[in-house]
């Protein structure tokens, strides 16, 4: 069951059921995998709570910036949609490679002025 809160009461928003094989394993129904984001080879994380309630997301689902995932998805929209997508110019596609391969650390001096 996937759960989101809405002040003190958890509403249910999908209800599905699954049958376990006699190797122990089961199909995430079709919404399930929808809902996560999951496809062939995700990996799929289950956290047991203190309640007995089991929360079940994609494992690297704590690693991704949510407004790269939004753009991801709103670029993909576009994409099925048959949308034109424009290339970005050359220039900006170089210094987002050289950006993102820099090596940095969390004991590195920024650049720049940062206001705390």
């Amino acid at each position: 069951m996937l759960h989101y809160a809405k002040g003190p009461q958890i509403m249910s928003i999908i209800h599905e059921v699954a049958t376990m094989t006699a190797k122990g394993q089961i199909t995430l129904p079709k919404t399930v995998r929808q809902a996560l984001r999951v496809d062939v080879g995700s990996k799929v994380a289950f956290e047991f709570q203190d309640d007995g309630q089991i929360v079940v997301s994609r494992a690297d689902a704590e690693h991704e910036d949510p407004a790269i995932v939004a753009f991801l998805d709103l670029l993909a929209g576009d994409i099925r949609a048959g949308r034109h997508v424009q290339a970005i110019p050359d220039d900006l596609a170089q210094g987002m490679l050289e950006y993102a391969q820099r090596d940095a650390g969390p004991d590195e001096d920024i650049d720049g002025e940062v206001a705390l």
